[in-house]
């Protein structure tokens, strides 16, 4: 479906998920608003373009790759490349988009990249046809595996109410700066997945939490000291049903747009809003702005909008 398409038959009339994506949150966001004098901002959403062109002018908003990644550092990027399916079916993180923000990092002074995922399905398969693993090392990074337990180091979690402690892939503490990648989809389980539940991928130990309230172990892991320098959401092709997999390409609506933020919480709170759904009916980010993890109040934000 044509992004044009998407707003005809959305409004009002729903799409056929059996219950309407309501585009007034979608509207609210990419409204026009004042000039804002100040040089920092606390989000940056762009509209219009490809991955790669959007990440150069949100990024250029923000300050540049310098103001996160600093000469000789080592970083670690995070995408969603948990599925063996194809780009167009947007389970996964843009690659195109992915390469982008290596290609700054280099550019920033960056020693080493990495780019790694804990992936639902074969995880070679995934890498491979997710178009991941072809457009990180063409762009200088290191994609390594996240299949075995022996990459992981247990890590204490200070304050969880129903995670108190978890096994972390080595390398996000063994690297300097961690940026948040995540596709911005829909989740049988919980809504939608954005920035938050993206860190699913960083453990090793997802099972307990479907088992012990998915969505405060999601908001409690939030709290662990290591937390992204930078939220780049990817939300070109947004599978809007049958997620977090998805069936065929009638799944997906392309939206081209990405949203970039140091506030993962304001983050998903902006990415339900492109899904249509009330921030108070994704439970985790509730939980994660009462724990003090964020912001979902939008209204309060300097948030800079372009269209390209």
């Amino acid at each position: 479906m044509k992004r044009r398409d998407f707003f005809k038959k959305s409004v009002g009339a729903g799409l056929a998920t059996g219950a309407a994506l309501s585009m007034g949150g979608y509207d609210k966001l990419w409204a026009s608003s004042p000039l804002v004098s100040a040089a920092r901002y606390d989000m940056v959403a762009v509209m219009g373009g490809n991955p790669d062109a959007m990440f150069d002018l949100g990024i250029q908003e923000l300050g540049g790759i310098s103001t996160f990644v600093k000469k000789g550092q080592k970083v670690l990027i995070k995408p969603n490349i948990g599925w063996d399916v194809i780009p167009e079916m947007a389970a996964n993180t843009n690659p195109f988009l992915v390469k982008r923000i290596i290609e700054h990092c280099f550019k920033a002074g960056a020693k080493e990249v990495y780019v790694f995922d804990h992936t639902l399905d074969n995880w070679v398969n995934s890498y491979k046809n997710s178009g991941i693993e072809r457009a990180a090392k063409s762009a200088g990074a290191k994609v390594v595996p996240a299949n075995s337990e022996s990459y992981y180091h247990q890590i204490e979690i200070p304050g969880g109410v129903k995670l108190q402690s978890a096994k972390v892939h080595q390398l996000l503490l063994e690297t300097d700066v961690f940026i948040n990648v995540p596709v911005l989809k829909n989740h049988e389980s919980t809504k939608m997945t954005c920035c938050l539940k993206n860190t699913m991928g960083i453990v090793w130990d997802r099972k307990y939490w479907h088992s012990n309230n998915l969505n405060q172990c999601i908001a409690d892991y939030a709290l662990f000291e290591k937390k992204p320098a930078l939220n780049v959401i990817d939300c070109y092709n947004v599978m809007v049903k049958h997620g977090p997999q998805g069936v065929s390409k009638e799944d997906v609506v392309q939206m081209k747009s990405q949203i970039l933020t140091t506030d993962w919480v304001a983050g998903d709170a902006a990415a339900a809003k492109m899904l249509g759904l009330p921030v108070e009916k994704v439970e985790y980010i509730s939980i994660a702005h009462k724990m003090g993890l964020g912001n979902i109040n939008l209204d309060s934000m300097n948030i800079k909008r372009i269209k390209m």
